[in-house]
Formats: structure tokens, sequence, C-alpha cells
């Protein structure tokens, strides 16, 4: 199952159901849906239906209560840094309003200079099972943007990776039914239609349940919640010589199963 969230139009997102060339509507938002247990997943048999092409899709998960992000996750990414991989999952958070949807544009502040790709695979947090475990409601495509200038000055992450429009995801969650396990997905980052980051799961230090137990053991998981698993290798910082983002271009990620993110790059936001 490909689950969407929609724009339904008078200032109401729904959760939506892509069936073929149509997404079907749900009439209830993303994160009712997804705290709902999986056996009561029922599609309402005359519920209203959009084409794909004319739906307006957002972040499949728009406002989760939490973004957690994992770094340094790619055995490659750390040979590509030339650091040892760590023994632990590196644990980081990312601001919830910086999460922005397919073909919305990114942007930063005046100031702000050195701004980077990452692709990542997302896992969203579903409700839990029989035992009090949580369990993933389905997959994604995030992008973790980053403005590495920040990143360096603040000696952490989170001013540098909370700018709004810093977490464009998407553009539908992929269900554990359709993919059971994402250990040997090619994923891949393009700007401008050049291929800047190209690697796969199987590269995970930190495979999907080893990160949500890990996470679950040291604060709650709700569901909806997003966990940013880590990039791989080819993100601008590391080129030789650094490249960044800038008005105009366009990144597009890429996940085998789950499919294409793209957001164009708006540049530094006018006063």
């Amino acid at each position: 199952m490909r689950l969407a969230t929609i724009d339904a139009g008078g200032g109401r997102d729904s959760a939506g159901v892509v069936v073929g060339d149509r997404v079907v509507d749900l009439s209830v938002p993303m994160e009712v849906w997804l705290a709902t247990p999986r056996a009561d997943w029922i599609i309402p048999p005359q519920a209203p239906s959009i084409g794909l092409e004319d739906a307006r899709l957002k972040a499949p998960v728009p406002r989760p209560s939490k973004v957690i992000a994992i770094g340094m996750n790619y055995r490659d990414h750390c040979l590509e840094q030339g650091i040892e991989p760590p023994v632990e999952p590196l644990v980081f958070a990312k601001f919830p309003s910086s999460i922005i949807g397919p073909d919305a544009p990114v942007s930063w502040p005046a100031g702000v200079i050195n701004v980077d790709w990452e692709v990542e695979l997302a896992v969203v947090v579903g409700p839990r099972n029989s035992a009090g475990s949580p369990t993933v409601a389905g997959y994604t495509i995030a992008n973790d943007v980053s403005a590495r200038d920040l990143q360096s000055r603040d000696v952490q992450f989170v001013r540098a990776k909370s700018i709004d429009s810093f977490c464009p995801m998407g553009p539908w969650l992929v269900t554990p039914d359709e993919l059971p396990d994402p250990v040997h997905l090619a994923l891949s980052m393009q700007v401008n239609g050049v291929v800047m980051q190209e690697s796969n799961t199987n590269q995970l230090l930190f495979d999907v349940p080893t990160l949500m137990s890990f996470c679950a053991h040291h604060f709650t998981l709700e569901p909806g919640d997003v966990i940013l698993t880590g990039t791989p290798p080819g993100v601008g910082v590391f080129r030789k010589p650094p490249v960044y983002l800038g008005a105009g271009d366009t990144m597009v990620a890429t996940i085998e199963r789950i499919g294409q993110l793209r957001n164009p790059v708006a540049g530094e936001r006018r006063a």
C-alpha cells in the first residue's frame, strides 16, 4: 500500500491511498490513520478519488511530534570522511517545522551560504503492537538538507538542519506489506541531472529494527514520528572542491521501490 497526504481543499489535508493512477481520499488526517491499528486500515468502498496527476501531494506526515535523524550510518559515508564507524547510533533532531513536501522549494535565510543535500531512507512509526512496542507504518524518502557553515560554527546539528524547508519528504509512504525489509535498496541523489550520491541500504551500519529499538529505549516513539536513517557518500561538503546548492538548482532523490522526491531550490529568502 502507498499512503499519501493530499491537499483536500479548504485548508484540509487528508490521508489517501494511491491505487494505480488515482488517490483514494480517506477523509481523515494522516496522523489519525497512522494511530489506527493496521488491522483496521480499511478503505471505505464509496470513498472519493482523484487522479494522481491532479492531486497536490504534501509531505506524507506533515507535522510529526519528532523527526529523529541518525548520523554516520553508512559504511561508505564513514570511509568518505576517513573516520571510524560509530559503535552505536548517533542521534540528533530536526524540528518538524522544517518539513516540506514534493515539489516544494528549499530556501534559507540571509547569511547562510553552504547548503548541502542528503538523500535518506525515512521510517515512519506506526501504532504499537500487542506487546506494546512501536511498529513501522511505512517508508518514504527524505532529504536532510544541511547548512554546513552553521553546522561547523555550532559544532552540533540542530540549527543547521532545522531551517524551514530543510526536510523535504515524500512522495508517499510504502507500507511493510509492500516493502517488508528495506535492506537492499538502491538510493541516489541527482542535482541538476548529475548523480551526486549513489549507494545501497545494505551499507547501513544500524538497520531499521536496531534503530527503532535503540530510539524506543531512550524516548517514546509516537505514531507518525519519523526516523531518518542516515545518508551515503557524495554530499557536497566532501567533494573536492566542495559543491553547494544555489537558486535555480533542482534536487531529485530516488530510492528503489519507493519512488522519487523532487524539490527545486529557491535559494536565499528575500526580506
